[in-house]
């Protein structure tokens, strides 16, 4: 978590941005469904409906790594165009290769990878309507992103990119 902040610093001058307010929903879903997916004590429903064997619970760890090696490799990837919220960078551009070439939002897609690995795991009732809360939130996210970048960077362009690429599972 703190690398991702520390690597905030090298992202590029933000350009455009929508409206004030229109990304609120999004995050008060997410951070909702994250306080759900972590906190056991909620809505008193901390007693898991099933408990994940060792093997099992391994497995969501390695998979849970693998959500985040994705999400960085994403970031990476972006390099200077990447932002923590829905922004145009100076000199943006479609970007379609890499992980951008398998899923529209593979850093979204990692984290709900990571999410779903970890909601699996702790088997919770909370944790599973968590898991739908940060599902629904990151949905909204991508929805408003590329609605808003269709605008900014030619819906031509993007829309080529969408017709070819699942949104945040690979041909879907």
């Amino acid at each position: 978590m703190m690398s991702w902040l520390v690597a905030a610093a090298w992202s590029g001058p933000t350009a455009a941005r929508p409206a004030a307010g229109s990304q609120a929903l999004y995050r008060v879903t997410v951070f909702g469904g994250v306080l759900l997916l972590f906190d056991p004590f909620i809505l008193g429903a901390a007693s898991p409906l099933w408990v994940s064997p060792p093997a099992l619970s391994w497995a969501m760890v390695a998979l849970t790594a693998g959500g985040f090696g994705f999400c960085w490799w994403a970031r990476f990837y972006l390099g200077r165009l990447w932002s923590s919220s829905v922004t145009r960078k100076e000199g943006h551009h479609v970007v379609d290769t890499g992980p951008y070439a398998l899923v529209r939002h593979p850093i979204y897609t990692g984290i709900l990878v990571a999410a779903s690995a970890t909601a699996v795991d702790r088997g919770t009732v909370t944790g599973l309507v968590g898991l739908g809360l940060i599902t629904l939130g990151y949905w909204i996210k991508a929805r408003l992103e590329e609605s808003f970048l269709r605008a900014e960077l030619g819906a031509d362009a993007y829309d080529a990119y969408a017709c070819r690429t699942g949104m945040l599972m690979p041909f879907l």
